[in-house]
């Protein structure tokens, strides 16, 4: 459906008339056409998109009654577990998994932590030591040069 509305929807498409897409639009706008024969292959998009609006409600529909019956028999099966499976279930299943999840995401955190930790003392210490000693030197040069300029002198 979205392919179609994309692929339909420019200046000579036929979704171009609709504000929005929907089933109440579509259907209005094939009543509008109906019998206009320079309008037939808007109106194969336009079935054709219906079709499959309908296909999608249907497959929903099935789906959710789909669910609700996995849900009974879920409900059904309670009552009937031994205490073995309802630990299996609990414990192995749901805590053992969220425990896993909690763990895999903190160690996450931490190697990323770490990671830019490394980064930041690489770029701190990225200088050798040598050449700061050096470039300090020059630099206290130059403002012992500056403070004798102004009159300042020491020991």
């Amino acid at each position: 459906m979205t392919e179609m509305e994309e692929e339909h929807g420019g200046e000579e498409g036929a979704f171009f008339e609709l504000d929005t897409v929907n089933k109440a639009n579509v259907t209005a706008r094939l009543k509008e056409i109906k019998g206009d024969d320079d309008a037939k292959e808007e109106a194969t998009v336009l079935k054709a998109w219906l079709e499959l609006c309908d296909r999608e409600a249907d497959l929903k529909r099935k789906l959710k009654e789909a669910e609700a019956d996995l849900d009974a028999k879920a409900y059904a099966k309670y009552p009937t577990l031994t205490e073995a499976e309802t630990q299996a279930l609990v414990v192995d299943d749901m805590w053992l998994a969220a425990l896993s999840s909690a763990i895999h995401g903190e160690m996450d955190r931490i190697s990323q932590a770490l990671t830019q930790r490394v980064k930041e003392l690489a770029e701190r210490y990225e200088t050798p030591i040598p050449q700061r000693v050096s470039k300090v030197a020059d630099l206290e040069k130059a403002v012992d040069c500056h403070l004798r300029k102004m009159g300042f002198s020491w020991n």
